[in-house]
């Protein structure tokens, strides 16, 4: 018998008594509801509806930093709240002098890749090979796995103008260079 508490508490299952607080405690949250839901009903037969009471219900208001972080756990923002609080802390994690010439720009969740512009392609050269460095201390911070991979856009070219005296089907200024 003794075997058999240690077998199940060595893989992690819950045992008997485990499981049946658990069903107590939803018997319970469900059996509350119900009256709630009730007393609720039967306040808006007499025309009183909801009155303000000495016990703590849905209506009271909340501090703001508690309700936020209330709609960011029920919309599942967890992942995006917490690398927009690296954007936000980008110099800090980065160096100063980094941060001035590389600016995250977006983090997309499904390939888990944050996207950084650089203003030079010397210092998109410097980011990428400070990349996987900066992978690891990005995932140490938000939770591992978060940031899989960064990728680094260096400066665009210059901007192509369309005017009066363009040849037909040239590119511009990309023609002569090939």
């Amino acid at each position: 018998m003794s075997g058999e508490k240690d077998s199940s508490k060595k893989s992690g299952e819950p045992s008997g008594v485990d499981l049946a607080r658990v069903a107590l405690r939803a018997a319970k949250e469900q059996a509350r509801a119900r009256g709630d839901a009730a007393r609720q009903k039967k306040q808006a037969r007499r025309g009183g509806g909801l009155r303000s009471g000495a016990r703590a219900d849905g209506r009271d208001p909340m501090a703001l930093g508690s309700a936020i972080n209330r709609l960011i756990t029920e919309r599942g923002w967890e992942t995006p709240a917490a690398v927009g609080g690296v954007m936000g802390r980008w110099p800090q994690i980065v160096g100063e002098d980094l941060a001035k010439h590389c600016v995250p720009q977006r983090y997309d969740e499904d390939e888990r890749v944050l996207v950084v512009a650089c203003d030079s392609t010397a210092w998109a050269t410097q980011l990428r090979l400070l990349a996987p460095a900066l992978v690891a201390r990005l995932n140490a911070d938000l939770g591992h796995g978060t940031v899989r991979l960064i990728k680094v856009h260096g400066p665009g070219g210059p901007a192509r103008r369309y005017g009066p005296l363009r040849a037909p089907g040239s590119m511009g200024p990309g023609d002569t260079y090939g």
